[in-house]
């Protein structure tokens, strides 16, 4: 028998996002296991239209827009696109007749599948990349301990509940749910991966971007990425002009864009340091490699919340398979995949001088990073990739199927 797996997503490609990128690797794996993968994505796919596209060979089901009087009201409108959603699904689900319906992050995705699974038989696993409740209070859309909190956070654990498998991240996520009441024997960890073969050791700086971006000559450190709150680029940017009086020839070169856009170019025309401090815009994703190439040390210097604590991010790990040098903060989500001092380095988390002091700590050691470069490119080969993620899908899917 090919299992067939409906996967219900928030959104997909053509977005690019980490969701994006972890939700391809997985179907990629999941196909080279012989396994017939079906995607459909909700009302949250922007910029999308139709019923069906094709994109780079990837086909998906697509929501239309909620179109309802509940679109239109704050925090109800999410139960509108739920049930448009579990319509979209059962119309899909009936035609495709999956053996498992995968149901993603967030919950809005969970609570529609567990309906529609229920309703047609067919048992449902759910994957749990984030809690919803910790994302709206990044994004400020309400606060911990609120009644829009709590009454997520209850939705989230419903859906926990009743699923028939859960699927997670990463171990900070894994003891969360068990917290929960939801037994360890029904949670397991498909942690964040990369595809080895995507990603080579750095290569060479284009001196000629290099020049055109006034960095030649000087020390860069670097992110890429989006600039969400959370990612702490403000604390980057509070310490270094305290680096810059150890090292005048650094540089900070800030590869992305996203909702600190702005405020963090008023950070740095305030702290002085405006014209040492290179913001590119969102770069093409092909060219994203060359911008990597510029930089000596990466830097993710996420701020200590629900949200880093309990996940871990996928740029980090990236890193480490082109071999580069990376500052990191101490939350937990990152500290589930860097050794200090042996894969990277780790910094106190919402310490600026912390913060200042290791990354003129890594400039400082130079003669090192081969060593860090070779151990962080050993840890994603024989632990952090794809191939060996996508296995723990093997035995809940094939348990389930059995059962049902």
């Amino acid at each position: 028998m090919t299992l067939r797996i409906l996967h219900v997503l928030d959104h997909s490609i053509p977005l690019h996002s980490g969701y994006t990128f972890r939700t391809l690797s997985i179907l990629r794996e999941q196909r080279k296991l012989g396994w017939h993968t079906e995607h459909l994505t909700g009302g949250k796919q922007i910029n999308c239209s139709v019923p069906e596209e094709t994109v780079d060979g990837w086909h998906f089901y697509r929501t239309a827009d909620d179109d309802s009087a509940l679109a239109r009201l704050p925090m109800l409108n999410q139960f509108g696109l739920m049930g448009q959603l579990a319509r979209r699904l059962e119309q899909v689900a009936r035609k495709l007749q999956p053996h498992i319906i995968h149901a993603h992050s967030p919950v809005l995705n969970a609570l529609p599948a567990l309906k529609v699974g229920q309703r047609l038989g067919i048992p449902v696993v759910y994957e749990v990349r984030a809690f919803w409740e910790d994302a709206a209070v990044d994004h400020g859309t309400t606060t911990e301990g609120s009644l829009r909190y709590k009454l997520t956070r209850a939705m989230e654990s419903n859906a926990l509940s009743r699923a028939n498998h859960v699927f997670t991240i990463c171990e900070g996520l894994r003891q969360d749910i068990v917290a929960r009441g939801i037994p360890a024997e029904r949670v397991t960890v498909i942690p964040n991966a990369v595809d080895i073969e995507a990603f080579e050791p750095g290569g060479q700086p284009d001196e000629q971007l290099k020049a055109q971006l006034g960095l030649a000559g000087h020390a860069v450190i670097g992110f890429i990425g989006s600039f969400y709150a959370y990612e702490g680029l403000d604390l980057l940017l509070d310490a270094f002009p305290n680096l810059l009086k150890r090292r005048p020839d650094a540089r900070l070169l800030l590869v992305g864009g996203g909702p600190q856009d702005a405020a963090l170019k008023a950070q740095a025309q305030r702290l002085g340091v405006a014209d040492k401090v290179v913001f590119t815009g969102r770069v093409p994703h092909a060219e994203v490699q060359r911008y990597y190439d510029l930089i000596d040390v990466l830097a993710y210097p996420r701020h200590s919340m629900r949200l880093t604590e309990l996940v871990t991010p996928l740029k980090p790990l990236e890193a480490m398979a082109q071999g580069r040098v990376l500052v990191a903060s101490d939350v937990g989500g990152h500290k589930e995949l860097i050794r200090d001092r042996e894969t990277g380095y780790l910094f106190k988390a919402g310490s600026a001088a912390s913060l200042e002091q290791v990354l003129d700590l890594a400039l400082c050691q130079r003669s090192d990073w081969p060593t860090l470069r070779a151990n962080g490119r050993q840890f994603v080969e024989t632990e952090r990739h794809w191939a060996r993620s996508v296995q723990g899908y093997v035995q809940p899917y094939r348990a389930h199927c059995n059962a049902s």
